[in-house]
């Protein structure tokens, strides 16, 4: 994300206000210098820059780059530098600003975002070290040449002054261009980084005031400041320790003067004694700003969770694994009724009694496993009536450090689906039912019967039980058909058939094959258990049957086939059926026993 774009309105007021940042603070480096054409302690003007490029669009950069330059000279004519020399080391200034702010807009395009800021540190320092070094060894020739300076002590003061500089004032500037009035005035934040940034100007103060050497004093000051404001506070609070001190060394106060150091001696401490600040805050607050990051992600987690688990239609809960819950989504009162902590707890009584012992080995089996599992079961709504739920269980860590497992188990309410799937399979079973009984008299149909007379041939060859088949129907049944019409027939055949079920077993088996067709299939019947059975229904007949006013006499013809040896089903009934014929023909009203042949 590039920064936003200057409106037209304030085109010259940011140029200005930079121009004037840049001359000033050139001109305060250059005096403390104490002396025409020597290199400043701490330079802070290429942070400026560093800073404003970086918070501004690349377009634009030109603009402010010329604004820089232009501003720099005459502060640099003003403490005694001749006019070739100040155009060369501020075009040596603004060499080492544009290696810095290009590299990290190249490298960290969104410097805003707090994501970045662990990369954005280590190109920074990277960039910041490479541009003074780059910058050092032509300012330093200059200075050698034009000023006769030695050109290893220039490049040394040149590098720690540019680094010390840019490394504070550029995370400043960009940190003051972003928060604008906030930066002091936000809710918090006016009287408290007032009073730090307070507490480090009278330590720093004192600790300058000083004859002893008691320099470390003024960082735990230095260091409350940036863990209480971060980046903010490292920066401002750096520059006011810098402040301080270079301003009392200029005026011959502090411990420097008491150790026979020279200047350019006193300038390297006041530069390792601010770099020393910055390697103590500068990590703090990176160090810092992760933290912060990682907190802020975990929030959004927590409140990305807590919205889905508060606005799901799904209840979600969090059980240990004895059962007890610790957390109940509030979609569980739309759900069961209940309010969420009104499950909380170790309330086993909400589960179905037949379903109780399932759930707690499904919740096992996730702790055991570590695997989701899906599981269908009944809780009992606060009416009493109990809703069908499917359950995902996912084994989660213990949310309080230790470790200990739990169950997340998300669960939605499927009564709907169960019951649909309980009436299709009702359904199914109906349809089932009806494709294996005949509809007019609820006996079975030819399918059942072929399937259970192949199954008992089966059975005859592997175990050698022997099988009897009865081949049966209704003597002149068409006469009543005709006579008395379908219905009178429809009565005739449902009063037969339940008389041949009352004729037999319930292991045997009746069908009716279609019209007055009648069939009973006897398993572990002798032939003699099969004309037992033959006679009861022949004297079941000689009762009337009543349909509606009428009274009507049924007669019925019955062959037998009886086997205890192998046999083909449809031979079997095909000789059963040649001993029905042989009934009819001999006059009706009996049976006929079959002598079958494999």
């Amino acid at each position: 994300m590039l920064p936003r774009p200057t409106p037209p309105r304030t085109y010259w007021a940011d140029r200005s206000i930079l121009a004037v940042l840049i001359a000033s603070t050139a001109w305060l480096s250059l005096t403390l210098a104490r002396g025409p054409g020597e290199l400043a302690a701490i330079w802070v003007g290429n942070g400026i820059l560093t800073g404003w490029l970086l918070s501004r669009r690349t377009a634009t950069w030109p603009g402010y780059v010329l604004v820089a330059f232009v501003a720099e000279l005459p502060a640099r004519m003003l403490t005694g530098d001749q006019a070739l020399y100040a155009v060369a080391m501020a075009a040596c200034n603004l060499l080492e600003a544009l290696i810095v702010a290009g590299a990290v807009r190249r490298l960290v395009p969104d410097t805003r975002d707090p994501r970045n800021w662990m990369r954005l540190g280590g190109i920074a320092t990277a960039s910041t070290l490479l541009a003074a070094a780059a910058a050092g060894v032509l300012a330093a020739g200059l200075a050698h040449t034009l000023n006769a300076q030695p050109f290893l002590p220039a490049l040394g003061s040149w590098f720690a002054a540019h680094v010390v500089g840019m490394v504070v004032v550029a995370t400043m500037t960009l940190v003051a261009l972003r928060e604008r009035r906030r930066l002091f005035v936000a809710p918090g934040r006016r009287w408290d980084l007032v009073a730090t940034l307070a507490l480090i100007v009278a330590v720093t103060t004192g600790v300058f005031l000083n004859a002893y050497a008691v320099l470390f004093l003024a960082y735990p000051p230095l260091l409350l400041v940036a863990v209480r404001h971060r980046l903010v506070g490292a920066a401002l609070g750096v520059i006011a320790l810098a402040l301080v001190a270079a301003i009392a060394t200029t005026l011959g106060y502090g411990p420097l003067w008491q150790q026979g150091l020279g200047d350019t001696g006193r300038i390297a401490v006041i530069q390792l004694y601010i770099a020393g600040g910055c390697l103590l805050t500068i990590p703090v607050c990176l160090a810092m700003a992760e933290r912060d990051r990682l907190a802020a992600r975990l929030r959004d987690s927590e409140r990305r969770y807590r919205m889905l688990a508060d606005h799901s239609h799904d209840a979600i809960t969090r059980v240990r694994a004895d059962g007890e819950r610790t957390y109940v989504s509030p979609s569980a009162t739309e759900m069961l009724g209940w309010q969420p902590d009104e499950m909380q707890g170790s309330h086993w009584a909400i589960v179905h009694p037949d379903d109780r012992e399932r759930l707690r080995e499904a919740m096992a089996d996730a702790l055991d496993t570590g695997q989701p599992r899906t599981d269908i079961y009944r809780l009992r709504h606060k009416d009493g009536q109990y809703v069908w739920v499917e359950a995902v269980s996912r084994a989660i860590p213990a949310d309080d450090g230790s470790d200990r497992i739990d169950l997340m188990i998300t669960a939605r309410d499927v009564s709907r689906r169960v019951a649909a799937e309980q009436a299709l399979e009702e359904i199914r079973r109906e349809l089932e039912r009806q494709s294996r009984v005949d509809a007019l008299t609820d006996l079975a149909n030819r399918r059942q019967f072929d399937e259970r007379l192949s199954l008992a041939c089966r059975r005859l060859q592997r175990h050698g039980n022997p099988i009897a088949l009865l081949c049966l129907d209704i003597d002149h049944f068409k006469g009543i058909n005709d006579g008395h019409g379908h219905a009178t027939g429809d009565i005739v055949l449902q009063a037969f058939g339940k008389r041949l079920c009352d004729s037999v077993r319930d292991t045997d088996l009746v069908a009716r094959l279609g019209g007055d067709e009648f069939v009973i299939l006897l398993e572990d019947a002798a032939p003699a258990s099969a004309e037992t059975v033959a006679r009861k229904i022949l004297g079941a007949m000689a009762r009337p049957v009543e349909a509606g006013d009428v009274q009507l006499t049924v007669r019925t013809s019955i062959g037998i086939a009886c086997t205890a040896q192998p046999i083909d089903p449809a031979t079997l009934l095909a000789q059963a059926d040649t001993a029905l014929y042989v009934a009819k023909n001999a006059g009706r009203n009996r049976y006929h026993v079959a002598a079958v042949t494999s």
